[in-house]
């Protein structure tokens, strides 16, 4: 079972929207998974909360919507909508792609940013554009090398210790581990990370907490 401070599987769907204007309200806190199509996003999701919450398929490029999944009142993950490899017409990519845009530039609530990369063959050109757009706008990352399980454990060590080489240099808050939805590979990292991001750091809830007490009047 996943040891986090929030119940990941206790997530609902709440919407697909084609574009921000048909999201939620833009309050609370989100946390937003991207990555091209054949990433193994939606797999990474449904391993999260451990059910089926995003849709799977065989085929490239299924998730063409803003799909909005709701832990509670005020926290959010979003699947946007996956990037490039997809064998669509080029006028429905302008539209994933104008989509996309809008929400990283224009959503307050987004708060962190799970990019996830074929471990085989990360860090391709938009890959790259979409963490130096996050780091650009002081949102953190973290870099999930996925389908971990196809490298033998000295391959997957070495990727991912090149991946933080190279992305070391933007000098942003990024983190990077490899990640299997086959074999859980990873899990309890991203728990730990999207839990800072939804609650703060555990030392910092713990200090929050001490403050308020210390605040309280004595009987």
């Amino acid at each position: 079972m996943l040891k986090s401070r929030i119940k990941y599987n206790t997530a609902s769907f709440v919407t697909s929207a084609p574009d921000i204007s048909r999201l939620p309200a833009d309050t609370g806190i989100e946390v937003a998974f991207a990555g091209r199509s054949n990433a193994g996003k939606s797999s990474a999701l449904n391993t999260l909360t451990d059910q089926k919450l995003a849709r799977t398929s065989k085929t490239p490029g299924r998730t063409q919507l803003i799909n909005t999944f709701e832990l509670d009142a005020d926290k959010r993950l979003i699947d946007l909508p996956g990037y490039g490899f997809a064998k669509v017409p080029i006028e429905m990519k302008k539209k994933w792609q104008k989509s996309l845009g809008e929400y990283l530039q224009k959503r307050q609530s987004l708060k962190g940013i799970v990019v996830l990369m074929d471990i085989r063959h990360p860090l391709k050109d938009l890959d790259r554009d979409l963490i130096d757009w996050a780091v650009g706008s002081e949102i953190p990352v973290l870099a999930l090398l996925t389908k971990a399980d196809k490298l033998k454990q000295g391959a997957r060590k070495a990727q991912v210790l090149q991946v933080r080489r190279e992305l070391s240099s933007l000098e942003g808050d990024i983190t990077v581990h490899a990640f299997s939805s086959l074999k859980g590979t990873g899990l309890p990292e991203v728990a730990k990370k999207l839990d800072e991001w939804f609650l703060g750091p555990i030392e910092m809830q713990e200090a929050e907490s001490e403050s308020e007490s210390d605040q309280q009047p004595d009987a």
